[in-house]
Parts: C-alpha cells; structure tokens; sequence
C-alpha cells in the first residue's frame, strides 16, 4: 500500500530507529513510548488488520513472537518480564491498518490494560 505509514518505513521513505530487521519483520521504536521499551515488531508484508490473518501465516505469527523475545532480551527485560499488544480495528485501538505487536516493558504492568 503506497499510504501506509508501517510500508513506507519498511521501504526507508520514512525515518525511523530500527532496533531489529530480517526478512520478516522490523522492529522499530515507538514515536509514542508507553514504557521505557516500546518497540513495534512489524511484518513487512502488508496485512491491515489481524482479521485477514490466514492459516499460512501460522509461521509469520510464531516468528513475530520470537522476535519479541530477541528484541526483550537486547533490551534487558525478558528476565523481568514483557508484554507482547496486537489491536485489532479502531475501538481495540489500532491506529494504523497494518498488523503490529507493542512489544512493552521495563515498568510494572497494569491489569485491566483497558
């Protein structure tokens, strides 16, 4: 998608602080942190929301969660634990209509988060 903010970081048209990249996903840090680690662990390939996931995507899904942990334990807080977010649609709070997971930590976490 030409206007999607996640596809045009992935292409380099916009700046960003990649703290992870493979052929799957990035990982970026949030312009908006809610945590003192607030990283977004993005596919590269362009999927809006978590409703379009299908069967074959299995794979990408387990390699996104992995690549939380990579990225918590270069942060520091795998040990102390980590919350792993992916909204689905506006009123979860998805901002931006390609899939992402808030990779959150370094701070007590609330329950409800809502």
């Amino acid at each position: 998608m030409n206007d999607c903010i996640f596809c045009r970081i992935i292409k380099g048209e916009i700046p960003s602080t990649k703290v992870y990249e493979d052929d799957l996903v990035v990982a970026i840090e949030d312009i908006d942190p809610k945590a003192p680690v607030h990283t977004l662990i993005i596919p590269k390939r362009h999927i809006e929301t978590l409703n379009e996931l299908k069967e074959e995507d299995k794979n990408l899904l387990g390699h996104i969660i992995l690549t939380a942990k990579k990225v918590a334990e270069e942060k520091g807080i795998v040990e102390r634990g980590y919350r792993l977010v992916a909204n689905c649609l506006e009123e979860a709070g998805q901002s931006v209509p390609h899939i992402h997971f808030h990779l959150l930590g370094g701070r007590r976490m609330n329950w409800p988060p809502g």
